[in-house]
């Protein structure tokens, strides 16, 4: 007699995991708050004082480095910034309370910060790399030459603490640990608002998120000024707490690459990994300085780490813990077993924000999108030249042409994805050639490409809430994962019937799927041109049906579009006007009739085959009526 399969017990709740982390934390916290107070230990004291200003350091850099992308081997710098700005004013204000300086460090650091971006901020990868590790070497040269404020090679003494010996440590131990509670709340806040979406959006990929509206170079300085004001803070107790510095131990270049190490320890881009990475960096130098007597020994240990955690935990401690924790909670199934597309919502659900266009047929429309005389050119190669075409508003009209004919460089061209080299673009009047590509946005143009370009570490729902309306300090501090915008983001979710997937991450999604979720994220824009890239390519007939039902329905709420496609039934049953491209002009305009009649269309393009098929559909219904 065969026994029933016990059913498989029940997988524990995603929520319950994240309160088991939030309860490890604030007992870990607790015992670091206590630990001075139960122990009177000066060794591990010093240690953790240490620790403490890795910790804010890494965290710091987890700003720039985690959210943003940009990998900084200058953190090292902010510290030996905020120690001297402290230094200085000590020594020449011997009376004044030395804490008082403290603020004026991270002033210092983030006064500079915002100088290096300006010139830093322009490169990425290696070279924003090397910039940072010139400018801590430069900071380093300056302050041995300016012996008369730095006091040099010499170095500064500041002035000895004057409180009760017995809690010698206790003043910058209980600061540190403020400076850090500071700084993982900065990092935690920013992260949850639209600014921190934008930076997380500029790290997958830098282009597209331009498109829907993030203002790069305003966003990657606040992150970079964010990333180092409560160092320089941390930098001046630092000081203080060494009571003498010098420019060759206040900007050692192992002060940023144990930073770096502590954050990719850690994991980045998490809120408790830099803390982690920094308990865990710090201890080990210790023990290779005092027990391995240091040198090329403590290179062979911070080398060694650093080559398991690129092999073995490429995105650090606590992130592989995560997954580790999320394979075991779904048995190595994806998360998106038995998850479907939802039914399309309906548009009634956004009526705050859209409303019914009703138009009269016989009144000629304004143009909404004029191009004129476009041109760009590879080298020899001219992929748009001279295109000229009008989109009027409230249309939905079509761009069709051979493959190679410049439709997609056209697209590039009107969202500045890249540059054109002559021409006009009007926006609802206005010329945008000479816009970035978020001020475009911000003025109404929405894109969706021809192989989409989520954020792939995102969750859907972060993909949609990351585009942004328009460019406003109060915008940048909106909370994005809650509130108003992460509702009216499900909105568009429901519309597209992609709700039930929003805590997922994009790379987990369909190639349909992400063609929907990319629709969603440029509605959220409120767009009043959409560039629709080839959206029924690659999807199945049953989402094509839908993709030409929602886009149907939007224009009939006031929403114009311009459409490249090849799928020639999908284009001339939807589109009016329609133009065609080929070698970078435009070779024909009009109707969906007439683009069908025309014999250099028909020559260059759609073939005999495609117009007689054409006659043949259009005979059908004249013979079941006879």
């Amino acid at each position: 007699m065969s026994r029933a399969a016990e059913p498989a017990p029940p997988e524990p709740p995603a929520y319950d995991l994240i309160w088991v982390g939030r309860g490890i934390a604030l007992v870990a916290a607790v015992l670091l708050v206590l630990y001075p107070i139960l122990s009177d230990d000066l060794y591990y004291q010093n240690m953790i004082i240490f620790s403490l200003v890795f910790a804010i350091a890494a965290s710091g850099l987890s700003i720039i480095t985690g959210l943003a992308g940009y990998v900084s081997l200058g953190q090292g710098a902010f510290i030996g910034l905020g120690g001297y700005t402290v230094g200085v004013l000590a020594t020449r204000h011997p009376d004044t309370n030395v804490w008082l300086w403290m603020p004026l460090a991270g002033v210092t650091a983030g006064l500079v910060a915002l100088i290096l971006g300006f010139v830093a901020l322009r490169a990425r990868g290696p070279s924003f790399v090397i910039i940072t590790v010139a400018f801590l070497f430069l900071v380093q040269v300056i302050a041995i030459n300016l012996p008369s404020l730095t006091g040099g090679t010499a170095g500064l003494s500041l002035p000895i603490p004057t409180w009760d010996p017995d809690i010698a440590n206790w003043p910058f131990y209980y600061t540190l640990v403020g400076i850090l509670a500071l700084q993982l709340l900065l990092t935690w806040w920013i992260r949850r608002t639209k600014l921190g979406t934008g930076l997380v959006a500029i790290r997958e990929d830098e282009t597209k998120a331009a498109t829907i509206g993030i203002n790069l170079p305003v966003e990657k300085m606040i992150a970079f000024v964010a990333s180092s004001v409560l160092v320089g803070v941390a930098g001046g107790v630092y000081g203080y707490y060494l009571t003498f510095i010098d420019p060759r131990g206040m900007f050692n270049i192992l002060l940023s690459v144990e930073t770096m190490l502590a954050l990719l320890v850690g994991g980045k881009a998490t809120l408790w990994g830099p803390v982690l990475g920094a308990f865990i960096v710090e201890p080990l130098n210790e023990i290779a300085n005092n027990d391995l007597g240091g040198g090329n020994t403590k290179l062979l240990i911070f080398g060694g780490l650093l080559v398991l955690i690129v092999l073995f935990l490429p995105q650090g401690v606590l992130p592989a813990i995560e997954s580790l924790l999320s394979w075991s909670r779904t048995r190595g199934k994806a998360g998106l077993v038995g998850a479907r597309i939802g039914t399309a919502g309906s548009l009634a659900s956004l009526t705050g924000r859209l409303s019914l266009v009703e138009r009269d047929p016989a009144v000629e429309r304004p143009p909404l999108l004029e191009v004129t005389d476009l041109r760009k050119a590879f080298g020899g190669l001219k992929a748009v030249d001279g295109a000229s075409l009008v989109v009027p508003e409230g249309s939905i009209t079509g761009l069709i042409g051979p493959n190679g004919s410049g439709k997609t460089t056209l697209f590039n061209l009107i969202d500045r994805t890249i540059h054109a080299d002559g021409g006009e673009i009007r926006l609802a009047g206005e010329r945008i050639d000479g816009l970035s590509s978020w001020a475009r946005a911000h003025r109404g143009l929405g894109r969706t490409y021809q192989i989409t370009r989520l954020f792939r570490e995102m969750t859907v729902l972060e993909n949609v809430v990351a585009a942004q309306r328009s460019f406003s300090w109060g915008q940048l501090g909106r909370i994005a994962v809650s509130g108003p915008e992460a509702r009216a983001a499900e909105e568009l979710l429901e519309y597209v019937g992609m709700r039930a997937f929003r805590d997922q991450k994009a790379s987990a999604l369909s190639y349909g799927q992400q063609k929907l979720v990319e629709l969603a994220q440029v509605l959220m824009l409120d767009p009043r041109l959409i560039l629709l890239d080839e959206p029924a390519g690659g999807i199945n007939p049953v989402l094509i049906g839908r993709m030409s039902e929602m886009i149907r329905e939007l224009n009939s709420y006031g929403k114009t579009f311009l459409i490249v496609e090849h799928n020639m039934p999908f284009v001339l049953g939807l589109c009016d006007p329609v133009h065609v491209l080929g070698r970078g002009r435009t070779m024909a305009s009009g109707t969906p009739a007439e683009i069908q009649q025309d014999p250099a269309v028909v020559d260059a393009y759609l073939g005999d085959d495609f117009v007689l098929e054409a006659a043949d559909v259009a005979d059908e219904p004249q013979e079941a009526t006879k």
